[in-house]
């Protein structure tokens, strides 16, 4: 720090002459010196001018001023521009571009595309616009976000193919570029590297080494030079010209020299440069000074650090002290250094360090500073420079060792990794590029050793086998390195590299790389090793299991599969070859490292042997593929015989974890299980496993692979004829699924053809019908199912079927359905029929399910499709029976697994342990043995040669199951334990007679006991010492067969001879009658009959026969035998045990007797409920029995009687114990946003487009009242109107009751519950406790009598001037009907909380219209609009008419009368004031709700229907008015002249003429009320219209159907009256007809009149008279908005969510860049509110106000807090509902019916019309609480 402060003052003091020429350019304007320089260089002699020009450098790019100094930026720009304008320059330089790539560079969460049909590397990207430019119609595109940045490829044909180039850059615009002018980059030519250096100075010095610094030192030093490494990325957006100037300066070695080191003299420089060299060595990498004295004084074959390893700095002689390898101090494990062979020793490498030129500086310190996000686009943005990209990845490839080392280190090591992944990706895709470096700087040497290295540094001892002594290490797996994905960019790298074909063939050519990677591959052969805790549970779950999977699958599976697809052809036999000796070899090493003799370890699993796997995909391959004969490949049997254990191994643990033997190590190791089979992993893993012990078992002796299969399994002791046998290793409940698990291992080992013969597309179809059989799946999920490797998905393989027409023949495609209140269907794939008739496999299923219960999903889902076309409907279907595909020759062997004795044994002492009904048997276990004989019988062998001498048994005569099946078996010896039933019975006396005696003895000597682990000894011996004598194996037998006896068990063994006389012919013959319950099942001419006909599908019984046809049609001695044992059919008789018949019996009497007890106890606990409920009953309500009595049966019959949902009684609502209705209020706006037009609002796609939200019903009730509020008294205004449209309380009910004390005790008990999710009982939530329905309020009942049974609804024939004079004097007793306030029942009380939560349901805001806040006015005003709001959406709820009648969803659940009981109650408090509004300002059914309200209830039919009679008539004036103010000032004049004449005509009261021009006169009385209308664009524009009578009449009508509709739905409410349906003609008539405006008619009359429903009271003219005045009446200055109140149109659409463009792209490409109105930046995660169009940022802190998101606060104020968003980078929808939100689902969808949620697959989406539909609907009706589930708070966080 001194040392520099000291050197800038003194250049202060004394400033060198040299600056004085710098110091007077400096104080010039900058451009005119910028012009001047240039032309002095221009000249012939420009020395002059470099030296004035390199010292104005030097002051200017003095590296000791402060780097966020931008005065030095300004002079570069001015100067690189020559006296010109920056802006100017850069659009010079750019017309001169060349480029004939696009090459845009992005970071992570771009968004772009990749076409596998254009692609030629998998890579392969386009930027939107390049995208958009091409032509990629039906290819096989998606759109993504990238993870890690990336390039635009466009252009560039070694990526893609040149068709899906853009118009841009398949025109190779850049090519015919005229070429630059030399002086326009001349001054840059000059600047530029002075730039550069300065900015490497600066970064030399800024650096200090990660120990002494934080992170944060390194990001200040990057923060000062962000502007000038942001105008170096601008440099290179100049295009071609610039970035050629660039390409020269910084591979230019001489420049280089020149500034790297300072002049002489200059002691910063010699102190940065000396910064820079000490950075070097402490990044173990050794500069170039140290290296020359190194070379000298190294002896001849040791270098200090040769080889790729001397960049890692870990070195075979002991490390130099530069070095830090503080790896080396942990020594875990026997740490092994690999040192290199002789071939990499190339002195080549070792020159990487010696930095030759700016840009492999700038690379190193790009590293240093862990990839800084400027610097990796800047590097990338230079890469379109072919020169460049040559030059960078050479310089990348000698920098590689280092970058993963600084990568081990890193604390960030996520995001370097991408940044890594970023730069290599661009360089190893290219296969030209990839070439060439692999030959030059030796890249496959170099990640090889690098690989190593990394996993070097976390090695440990393995203790699989011998713990003590095994010396193979592996990696630890709960090592950072691991956990982390630390690897990842080095082994993607590998990948990319691998997978061109020059470079791989590189890779299997060279035999020391092959067998560095096998040391490698061989670090995590046995990793993540698991041992079975057999005492407790283990304390700590470890989760490394994942990390070990994924390495595996990442470092050893994926190159291995990358290597194979080169290995596919005859010439490259050499390569598998090799790959496998050294395969082989390397097991080997492992198996001796291991110590591993003959048996593993017991209780210890481990799921990953990648060498095995590498071994067996190579096999597979060569056979397949290459042609190479199978047994050139394979060791000799004693390796075979090593190779298999392992991998059965893992077999048998499956069955063993699966049968819960492991459940104390914790779910973990079921974790295992599943990754091992599951989709992402099977063909890496368990398929190459299976492969692999079917190649053994092809090899091996059958009877020795069997029996070791048996003992893996640990079942050998089961196997026994004995009913009792002593099991030392399980459980007893453990072996039937561990019995069931090995039969189904051979089942699939046999029958399994993936590896042995099947074609891909065979493969496919086999793994896709598997998928389909266990579900319905969707497309992508089918993809995500189906393993990768052999079928590539996408794409058309040549000569293989594509995915897409495989899934058209094998399944049908189901179209999502919708139903509203249901879930969200997907599209689904479902297996056609033929499928499940001919290509169900249930062993593949087996095998490929992640989840037993899959397994049993694809039964269910075959039965029923078996009963369905009826081919099965008894009983459940057996798994059917699949014939396989021929084996490929090389495998015919695995057949002879099939025709053991061994496995004939097993099967029949199965059969007959089955037969006579022995613990631990099942059906599965039958099923499997029967699918084992039928293979065996559709599998023969060819007997070659009789060796059957050394078989020391006489179960069966030959090893073919065809003669050994009706061999007939006599006795069997076996060991049972004293206690056995066996024992007891054989203690007879021998036989009396010599003759039976000695027959007996000759049995004695033939039983044989049956001992599998005895045999697989003496097999295992035989192979071993083939020259020992036979005695040796004689005696082996005797020692295996008590091995597994557990000493000290108490009962002893002992030997007994059981008689058995049985065949599995007849074994399977008496199965068939123990499965039919028949005793003669199967006739003697049984085989003659059956006939042909196929077996395929069926259960058991079925089974049995299909075999024994097969059996008869294959061998005339079977068809004998079966004959007999049929013809000579008797009941099964145990050796001297009680029958299974009699047990059967007892079975069932069992059961008979148990279901009895449980019919006995239901009926008991009904009777004690019902005695229970009528007690309750007798103490809550004595009263009711004391009614009873009196016999006032019809005191009862008129209360109304609720059933209370919590304690189930039943009773009226009484004053003292109010019942209520559950019911939900909620704020909406639906009405609000209803517009005049009933079409949909289209949401803006363009900056074009916009939506004005002015037109709407909201809006204008806003505006007509402000415009009263303007001119009348405010009380009076708020009673002319209705509010509520915004924000209005819409209250709905589930229809169920109860005591409001129950309510709130089981308010109580939910506040206690502690796992509540969804709502907050602090607010009142609840569910219904019958239905579950979302609620937050209890509605009181009126106590009393229904509506329907009361007797003031008769209809009377009163004259309608009496009525009228009765409501008159009912409205005047309101001021004498004060609610009484002195006795408070609880009834009472509860009405007004419920009046408070209404209160509180909406905003303020949405209350307060009037001018003083909370004034009885406006509180008046807001109780009657509920009402008005519950009506009025109840009519849109029924389509926005009454036509259809009663029947609504809605009304059946209506609680409206309950509702204005407790508004009536509640309204009855005020007393309205005068009016001053002109009646023909005023609301209608404002008016009607508010004296319906008023008055005193119950209110009488006849008075309510008057009323409405009364309001009618101004209804209708209104009509009137409204109309003539549409007519031209003609019309008017005519229509009221016509009028004047009609007048005196008889019931000119109802003649619409009479009245319309009595209106006109009236109106005209004062000028200015027509006036103001007079430029209506109708006047003008339309003048053509002329008004017809019935126009007149339709629009009089249209004017007063609103009115009519809500007077009729008051009255079915309030009355009970039912609504009758009617066409949308005849509406106005029936509801005219319904609320007693017209009399019935019998039938339609001609044209309805609507002034035929007047009733006019008093004179109506002189009453219109007195209307009309009261407008005329006003002063000149209201007249002009006078008549914008009379013309109001009460009219309004249906309420709609906006109109969404069919394809999802539009809304994507549009919004996710737009910026936010708010913020002005562009959001993270942008909205769209579906109801107006709002464009709001999700979860952004940017636009937050008062601590609420954007989201949030738009749901209050667009919806009353009811929000419907769609997410633009999710194309989801969520829905705010007040302070939850849920996420709705998608309403777009792709080609095959799915969502994409968060994008992910980049398919392109579809609008779903139906999904859209229910959307709104779900909004119109307010159903989101009820329908959608999963709701949880947002906090004010979105």
């Amino acid at each position: 720090m001194d040392i520099v402060q000291e050197g800038s003052w003194v250049l202060q003091k004394y400033p060198p002459p040299e600056c004085m020429m710098a110091a007077l350019l400096l104080r010039r304007d900058k451009k005119s010196t910028a012009a001047q320089l240039k032309a002095d260089l221009n000249r012939t002699d420009n020395s002059f001018g470099v030296r004035q020009l390199q010292e104005l450098l030097d002051c200017v790019l003095n590296p000791e001023k402060p780097a966020a100094d931008t005065e030095a930026l300004d002079w570069c720009k001015c100067l690189i521009a020559g006296g010109e304008g920056f802006e100017e320059f850069c659009k010079t330089v750019r017309s001169y571009d060349n480029a004939t790539l696009c090459g845009l560079v992005w970071t992570a969460n771009f968004v772009a595309y990749r076409c596998r049909t254009c692609g030629i590397s998998p890579c392969m990207s386009l930027c939107a616009e390049c995208f958009n430019n091409g032509d990629h119609t039906s290819h096989d595109f998606n759109m993504f976000r990238s993870q890690a940045g990336g390039a635009c490829d466009c252009g560039d044909s070694n990526v893609m193919r040149e068709t899906g180039f853009c118009r841009r850059h398949r025109l190779r615009t850049g090519e015919n570029v005229p070429s630059v002018p030399r002086d326009l980059l001349l001054m840059s030519e000059m600047v530029l590297p002075r730039f550069i250096i300065c900015i490497i100075q600066y970064l030399r010095d800024g650096y200090t080494e990660p120990d002494t610094s934080t992170e944060r030192d390194l990001q200040k030093v990057l923060q000062q030079l962000e502007a000038q490494i942001s105008f170096l990325e601008d440099l290179t957006k100049m295009g071609g010209a610039m970035r050629t100037v660039l390409t020269k300066i910084l591979t230019n070695q001489e420049t280089f020299k020149d500034l790297s080191m300072g002049q002489e003299g200059n002691l910063y420089a010699k102190n940065n440069y000396e910064k820079y060299l000490s950075a070097l060595k402490n990044s173990g990498l050794v500069s170039v000074e140290e290296k020359a004295q190194a070379e000298s004084s190294a002896e001849a074959g040791e270098g200090v650090s040769t080889g790729p390893l001397g960049l890692l700095g870990t070195t075979p002689s002991p490390t130099p002290p530069g070095t830090d390898d503080q790896d080396g101090e942990q020594s875990v494990g026997q740490r092994k250094r690999v040192k290199l062979s002789s071939t990499t020793k190339d002195p080549s490498i070792m020159d990487s360090l010696k930095h030759k030129c700016f840009l492999e500086e700038l690379l190193f310190w790009t590293i240093k500073y862990e990839f800084p996000q400027k610097m990796v686009t800047f590097l990338l943005n230079m890469l379109p420079d072919q020169d460049y990209k040559i030059t960078f990845t050479k310089t990348f490839v000698q920098h590689y060792a280092f970058i993963m080392k600084t990568l081990m280190k890193s604390h960030e090591s996520d995001t370097m990794s991408n940044r890594i992944v970023h730069i290599s990706v661009q360089l190893f895709s290219n296969e030209e590029l990839a070439r060439h470096v692999t030959e030059e700087c030796q890249l496959l040497d170099i990640m090889v050793t690098v690989l190593l290295y990394m996993m070097e540094s976390c090695l440990i001892k393995s203790e699989l086998q011998d713990e003590e002594n095994n010396r193979h290490v592996v990696v630890n797996c709960g090592e950072a390195l691991l956990k982390n994905n630390t690897y990842w960019p080095l082994v993607s790298d590998f990948i990319n590299i691998l997978s061109h074909q020059s470079v791989a063939k590189k890779f299997l050519e060279d035999h020391s790389l092959l067998m560095l990677w096998m040391s490698f591959v061989s670090f995590f052969q046995g990793m993540n090793l698991n041992k079975r805790e057999l005492s407790e549970h283990v304390e700590f779950e470890s989760q490394t299991y994942y990390a070990a999977f994924a390495a595996e699958l990442e470092a050893c599976a994926q190159p291995m599969w990358g290597l194979l697809t080169h290995c596919k052809v005859k010439e490259t036999q050499e390569y598998t070859k090799t790959v496998v000796r050294y395969c082989l070899e390397t097991l080997q090493i492992w198996f001796d490292a291991i110590g591993f003799v003959d048996e593993p370890a017991p209780n210890q699993v481990t799921f990953h042997l990648p060498l095995h796997r590498y071994y067996a995909m190579f096999l597979s391959k060569a056979v397949k593929c290459q042609g190479l004969d199978l047994d050139s490949l394979l060791p000799d049997q004693e390796m075979l015989m090593k190779i298999m254990v392992h991998p059965l191994q893992i077999q048998a643990s499956l069955s063993e974890i699966h049968s819960n033997m492991w459940v104390r190590n914790g779910l973990q190791i079921k974790g295992q299980a599943m990754t091992y089979v599951q989709s992402h992993f099977c063909n890496s893993m368990i398929d190459p496993d299976i492969f692999l012990l079917q190649v053994c078992a092809s090899r091996l002796d059958p009877d020795y692979f069997i029996s070791s299969v048996f003992e893996r399994f640990k079942v050998v002791d089961l196997l026994t004829m004995a009913s009792v046998h002593q099991n030392a290793v399980l459980d007893s409940e453990q072996e039937r699924p561990m019995l069931e698990g090995a039969l189904t291992f051979l089942v699939i080992l046999c029958s399994l053809r993936i590896h042995l013969g099947m074609a891909d597309d065979e493969i496919l179809r086999a793994e896709m019908v598997s998928q389909l059989c266990m579900n319905d799946r969707t497309h992508s999920s089918l993809l995500d199912l189906i393993p990768e490797n052999p079928n590539p998905k996408s794409g058309i393989v040549p000569g293989s079927c594509s995915f897409e027409e495989m899934l058209s023949a094998v399944a049908d495609f189901k179209a999502p359905v919708f139903e509203p209140g249901g879930s969200m269907q997907q599209g689904m794939y479902t297996p056609k029929a033929e499928v499940w008739e001919k290509e169900f496999d249930p062993i593949m299923v087996v095998l490929r399910t992640v989840y037993r219960r899959d397994v049993q999903s694809a039964m269910d889902r075959y039965s029923a499709f078996l009963k369905q076309s009826g081919m099965h409907t008894t009983g459940n279907p057996w798994p059917p029976y699949k014939e396989r595909t021929p084996l490929h020759p090389c495998y015919q062997g695995l057949d002879r697994l099939l025709h053991c004795k061994t496995l004939h044994i097993v099967i029949f002492t199965l059969l007959y342990k089955i037969w006579l009904d022995h613990s631990n048997m099942s059906e599965h276990v039958l099923c499997m043995v029967l699918y084992l004989i039928e293979l065996g019988l559709d599998n023969q062998v060819q007997d070659d040669k009789e060796d059957e001498e050394h078989c020391h048994d006489s179960w069966f005569p030959g090893s073919n199951l065809l003669c050994n099946l009706h061999h007939v078996i006599n006795y069997v010896r076996v060991r049972v334990p004293e206690t056995a039933p066996e024992v007891k019975r054989d203690r007879e006396p021998p036989p009396s007679t010599s003759a039976e005696a000695s027959s007996f003895g000759q049995n004695v000597r033939e039983a044989q006991v049956f001992s599998l682990v005895a045999e697989r000894r003496r097999k295992f011996q035989e192979i071993i010492n083939r020259s020992s004598s036979e005695a040796s194996q004689a005696v082996r037998p005797k020692s295996g067969a008590t091995r597994w006896v557990p000493p000290g068990t108490p009962p002893q063994l002992v030997t007994e001879i059981l008689e058995i006389r049985e065949s599995m012919l007849s074994l399977l013959i008496k199965l068939h009658q123990k499965l039919s319950a028949k005793q003669n099942s199967l006739s003697a001419t049984w085989l003659e009959d059956a006939g042909a006909d196929s077996h395929a599908h069926g259960d058991g019984i079925t089974a049995i026969e299909r075999i024994l046809t097969k059996a008869a049609t294959r061998s005339r001695q079977s068809k004998r035998s079966i004959q007999e044992i049929c013809g000579k059919v008797s009941p099964p008789v145990a050796p001297k045990k009680n029958s299974p018949t009699d047990r059967k019996t007892d079975k069932e009497e069992r059961r008979l007797r148990a279901r009895e007890r449980q019919q006995k106890l239901l009926a008991e606990f009904a009777s004690r409920q019902k005695s229970f409920m009528e007690t309750a009953m007798d103490v809550e309500s004595p009263d009711a029995e004391a009614a009873m009595d009196l016999g006032a049966s019809e005191v009862i019959e008129s209360e109304v009687l609720y059933d209370c949902v919590i304690c189930g009684q039943s009773g009226p609502s009484t004053e003292d114990r109010p019942t209520g209705l559950v019911v939900l209020l909620q704020a909406s706006s639906v009405l609000g946003h209803r517009c005049r037009s009933d079409e949909a609002k289209k949401l803006p796609t363009t900056d074009e487009e916009h939506i004005y939200p002015g037109d709407t019903c909201g809006a204008a009730h806003d505006v007509r009242l402000s415009l009263m509020q303007r001119f009348f008294k405010d009380s009076s205004c708020l009673q002319s109107v209705s509010i509520g449209w915004d924000g209005g309380v819409y209250v709905q009910t589930c229809g169920h009751t109860l005591h409001i004390d129950c309510h709130k005790s089981y308010m109580e008990s939910l506040r206690n519950d502690q796992v509540l999710q969804g709502f907050s009982v602090d607010k009142g939530e609840f569910t219904c406790p019958l239905c579950r329905q979302f609620a937050n309020s209890v509605l009181p009942c009126r106590p009393g009598r229904s509506t329907e049974a009361v007797s003031w609804h008769m209809p009377n024939n009163k004259k309608t001037s009496v009525l009228v004079k009765e409501v008159a004097d009912l409205q005047e007793q309101l001021g004498l009907f004060p609610v009484s306030t002195a006795t408070e029942s609880n009834l009472s009380k509860e009405m007004e909380l419920v009046i408070k939560d209404i209160k509180n349901t909406t905003q303020r805001k949405y209350m307060d219209y009037g001018r003083n806040p909370g004034s009885p006015d406006n509180d008046f005003l807001f109780m009657y609009s509920v009402a008005r709001t519950n009506l009025e959406l109840e009519l849109v709820h029924r389509g926005g008419n009454l036509c259809s009648g009663g029947a609504s969803a809605t009304a059946k659940r209506s609680c409206l009368n309950q509702l204005f009981h407790v508004l009536a109650m509640h309204m009855r408090l005020y007393i309205p004031g005068q009016a001053y509004v002109p009646m023909l300002f005023r609301d209608c059914p404002s008016l009607l709700i508010i004296f319906v309200l008023t008055m005193p209830q119950p209110l009488r039919k006849e008075h309510f229907i008057c009323l409405v009679r009364m309001l009618y008539n101004l209804q209708y004036t209104q009509a009137l008015a409204a109309l003539s103010a549409k007519f031209s000032p003609e019309e008017r004049q005519a229509w009221s002249t016509s009028g004047a004449l009609k007048k005196n005509t008889f019931n000119a009261e109802k003649s619409y003429e009479a009245l319309l021009g009595h209106v006109i006169a009236e109106l005209s009385k004062e000028k200015t009320v027509y006036e103001v209308n007079t430029e209506e664009p109708y006047m003008v524009g339309h003048g053509a219209i002329v008004w017809s009578p019935q126009s007149i009449e339709y629009s009089l009508q249209q004017f007063c159907l609103p009115y009519l509709r809500l007077s009729c739905l008051l009255l079915h409410h309030l009355y009970g009256d039912n609504l009758s349906g009617c066409s949308e003609e005849d509406e106005f008539s029936s509801l005219a007809t319904c609320v007693g405006l017209l009399a019935p008619a019998p039938q339609p009359s001609n044209p309805m009149h609507s002034a035929a429903c007047l009733d006019w009271m008093v004179n109506a003219f002189d009453l219109m008279t007195q209307w009309c005045s009261e407008v005329t009446g006003l002063s000149d200055t209201q007249a002009e908005q006078s008549m914008t109140l009379l013309v109001q149109d009460p009219q309004w659409a249906s309420p709609h969510l906006l109109c969404l463009p069919d394809n999802y792209n539009i809304i994507f490409q549009y919004y996710h860049r737009k910026a936010c109105t708010a913020c002005k930046k562009v959001p993270k995660d942008p909205a769209l509110c579906l109801v107006c169009g709002a464009f709001v940022c999700l979860k952004g802190l940017c636009c937050k106000q008062q601590g609420i998101c954007e989201c949030v606060l738009h749901s209050q104020h667009c919806g009353a807090a009811t929000g419907i968003f769609l997410l633009i980078n999710a194309s989801v929808i969520i829905i705010i509902r007040g302070h939850r939100f849920c996420l709705w689902g998608s309403v777009y969808l792709d080609a095959h019916g799915e969502e994409d949620r968060d994008l992910r697959r980049g398919k392109p989406l579809f609008l779903c019309e139906e999904r859209y539909k229910v959307l709104e609907q779900q909004w119109v009706l307010h159903t989101f609480d009820h329908i959608n589930k999963r709701w949880g708070p947002h906090y004010n966080g979105l």
